[in-house]
């Protein structure tokens, strides 16, 4: 890129919505639909960007635009600075202050985050939240793009453009109906590998951890269904189709309120940790930082 003496601010928020929008798309004309401009006034704003650079920021790849060195630079900057003129933006048009945005996966989304967020709320009334629930890549990316403000993952993962902070350790379980033969005794390999499994789907972190599990130890398991969500095994499961393998944290409630049973085995026990994740590039604001912290002062007192 050159490097100009005159200091004049030559950027435009526009431009860098453009060109963080062609970065994820590919063209300029998905990244009009993303920023609701027309293909031709996208393709102004991008070129009007590279002129004020001083340097092309794509290389054309058969029909996509990819970031190149200079791009690449440029990329992490702009998601910085596009987070905070939309957190400036919310700030401005409303008395409140700006929603703490939060990215889950689901089994951390949908059984431990909604008491530490209602126990958070109590002590912030003033601020608002938006939980979004997807797996866990979706909740990587969606931190190194700035579009949240923290994740919550499970199992180990690694990306350039996050820090992976460890928050608590889960323990995945077998179990069964009350009424299946498998409940109330200990259960061998053996019988395990004749069992029907009910297990999550395939590239969910509930379901590679599962895997690391039987698979190694089990040999030719059938399994009978894989489903898109914990409340849907479990709930299969309970009408006595097969066992299941989910999260410790996801059976808890059934296990107490009897219409799931745990399944005790011979196989060892199977950890994971469960953790949180913030940009790199740009370190958490006061209020997530907030959050984080009660996260982190509620797993000792809720989940120790």
């Amino acid at each position: 890129m050159t490097n100009k003496t005159d200091q004049r601010l030559r950027l435009t928020l526009r431009q860098l919505e453009v060109f963080a929008a062609t970065a994820r798309t590919g063209s300029t004309r998905a990244a009009a639909d993303r920023v609701a401009r027309s293909q031709s006034a996208s393709s102004a704003a991008l070129a009007a960007l590279e002129a004020a650079v001083g340097a092309p920021l794509f290389d054309r790849v058969g029909r996509r635009l990819v970031l190149n060195e200079h791009g690449r630079a440029l990329l992490p900057l702009t998601l910085s600075l596009l987070g905070q003129a939309g957190e400036l933006q919310a700030r401005l048009s409303s008395d409140r202050a700006a929603p703490l945005r939060i990215a889950s996966s689901f089994t951390i989304g949908e059984y431990l985050l909604p008491g530490v967020l209602a126990a958070w709320k109590h002590a912030h009334p003033e601020v608002g939240a938006r939980l979004v629930i997807g797996n866990t890549s979706e909740v990587i990316e969606a931190v190194a793009a700035f579009e949240v403000d923290v994740g919550f993952i499970e199992g180990r993962q690694r990306h350039p453009d996050v820090v992976v902070r460890r928050w608590l350790a889960d323990e995945l379980v077998i179990f069964a109906a009350p009424s299946h033969p498998f409940a109330g005794r200990k259960v061998g390999v053996g019988e395990l590998a004749g069992a029907g499994w009910i297990l999550r789907e395939p590239g969910s972190g509930t379901r590679e951890a599962s895997d690391r599990l039987l698979l190694e130890r089990i040999a030719d398991m059938r399994i009978e269904l894989e489903l898109g969500s914990s409340e849907a095994v479990k709930r299969v499961v309970a009408a006595g189709v097969g066992i299941g393998c989910l999260s410790r944290h996801a059976v808890a409630e059934a296990f107490e309120g009897g219409w799931l049973s745990e399944v005790r085995t011979s196989l060892p026990k199977a950890s994971r940790a469960l953790s949180i994740v913030v940009p790199r590039e740009r370190p958490p604001g006061p209020i997530a930082e907030d959050f984080v912290r009660a996260c982190l002062a509620s797993a000792g007192r809720q989940f120790g």
